[in-house]
C-alpha cells in the first residue's frame, strides 16, 4: 500500500517540480505560467467539472449520512481555519477566509478517487463519487458567501446577497457545475464530436493546472508563513478526518461510505485551494505553498488513516 501511495503521488510532484524548474530557469516565462492557469482555471477544469456531473448516476451517488458527515466536518474545519489565521497569525480577514478555504478544499478528485480505489477497490468508490459531486458546490458557496459578506461589512443585506449572487454566477467553476447538474437531471445528449472535444481538454486540466502550480511557487517562498502552512496542512490532513471519523460513526454509516468519507477527508488541500486565493488575490503564498507541502504529507498521514480503517 505504501508504494501505491507513492506511485500516485510521486508523479504529481513531478508534474509540479516540472513547472517549478522551467519557470525558475526561464525556460518559461511567468507569462507563459499565467497564460497556462487561466487556461486550466477558466476553461480546462470547468469542462472537467462539468463532464464528471452531467455523466454522474446522482440516484446511486446520494446518501444524506454520508454528505452530512463530510460536509459538517468539511464546514468546521473552514471556521477553524479562518478563526485560526485570524487569532493565532494575525491575518487579515480576508486573508483567514482564503485560508480557511484552504482547510475546506481536500484533494478528492486527483488523490481521494485512485487511492481510494487502490486500498479498497474499483466496487468501493460510490461514496467517493457523491463526495465529488457536491464539492466544488459546496465549498465554493460557502467560500465566496463568506468572503463576499466579509468585503461589503457595512453594506446593506439585499447588497450583499446581490454581491454574493453577482460572485457565484461570474465563477465560471459554479456555472459549469450547474450546467452538468441540468445535464444530467435533463437526460440532454450531448453530441458525440462534442464529447470528444471536452474529453480532449479535459485530460489536459490537471496536468496543466498542476504544471502551472510549480510555475506559481517561484514567486510565493513560504517565508515567515511556514506556521500557518503547517497548521492548513494539520487541519486538513488530521482534523477533517478524524472529524468525518467521529460524525460517521455516530450515524452508523455502512463500511464502503465510512471508508469512502475519511480517505477522502485525509486528502491533501486541492489545487482549488489556490484557485480561489488566485481568484480574490488573497494568501495567495500560503494556498500555493499548502497545496505542496500537504501533498507530501499525506504520503505518511494517509498511510495512517489507511491503517486505521483496515486496508
Amino acid at each position: 500500500m505504501f508504494q501505491s501511495l507513492i506511485d500516485v503521488i510521486l508523479p504529481i510532484f513531478l508534474v509540479v517540480g516540472s513547472g517549478y524548474f522551467t519557470t525558475k530557469f526561464n525556460y518559461i516565462s511567468q507569462s507563459n505560467v499565467e497564460g497556462l492557469m487561466k487556461f486550466a482555471q477558466n476553461f480546462a477544469i470547468p469542462l472537467l467539472l462539468f463532464n464528471a456531473i452531467s455523466t454522474l448516476d446522482l440516484s446511486a451517488s446520494f446518501n444524506p449520512a454520508l454528505l452530512s458527515s463530510f460536509y459538517s466536518a468539511a464546514f468546521l474545519c473552514f471556521l477553524i481555519g479562518i478563526f485560526g489565521a485570524r487569532l493565532f497569525f494575525r491575518r487579515p480577514w480576508e486573508d483567514a477566509i482564503a485560508i480557511g478555504f484552504c482547510c475546506l478544499f481536500s484533494n478528492s478528485l486527483l488523490l481521494g478517487l485512485p487511492i481510494t480505489e487502490r486500498a479498497f477497490g474499483s466496487d468501493n468508490l460510490t461514496g467517493n463519487y457523491a463526495i465529488i459531486a457536491f464539492h466544488s458546490p459546496f465549498c465554493y458557496a460557502v467560500g465566496i458567501t463568506t468572503m463576499e459578506i466579509v468585503r461589503n461589512q457595512g453594506g446593506s443585506l439585499l447588497q450583499t446577497g446581490k454581491s454574493v449572487f453577482k460572485a457565484m454566477f461570474q465563477n465560471v467553476l459554479i456555472l459549469a457545475i450547474l450546467l452538468g447538474f441540468v445535464v444530467n437531471v435533463s437526460g440532454l445528449q450531448i453530441p458525440t464530436i462534442g464529447t470528444e472535444a471536452i474529453n480532449l481538454i479535459t485530460r489536459a486540466a490537471l496536468p496543466c493546472a498542476l504544471f502551472a502550480l510549480g510555475g506559481v511557487l517561484v514567486q510565493y517562498k513560504p517565508e515567515g508563513d511556514m506556521r500557518t502552512i503547517l497548521f492548513v496542512c494539520f487541519t486538513s490532513l488530521m482534523i477533517h478526518p478524524a472529524l468525518v471519523w467521529l460524525f460517521g460513526s455516530l450515524q452508523a454509516l455502512p463500511q464502503d461510505l465510512f471508508r469512502s468519507g475519511v480517505v477522502n477527508a485525509a486528502m491533501a488541500t486541492g489545487f482549488n485551494g489556490y484557485i480561489f486565493a488566485n481568484l480574490y488575490g488573497k494568501a495567495k503564498r500560503v494556498a500555493a505553498s499548502s497545496v505542496l507541502f500537504a501533498t507530501g504529507f499525506s504520503i505518511f498521514t494517509v498511510w495512517f488513516w489507511l491503517t486505521l480503517l483496515g486496508s
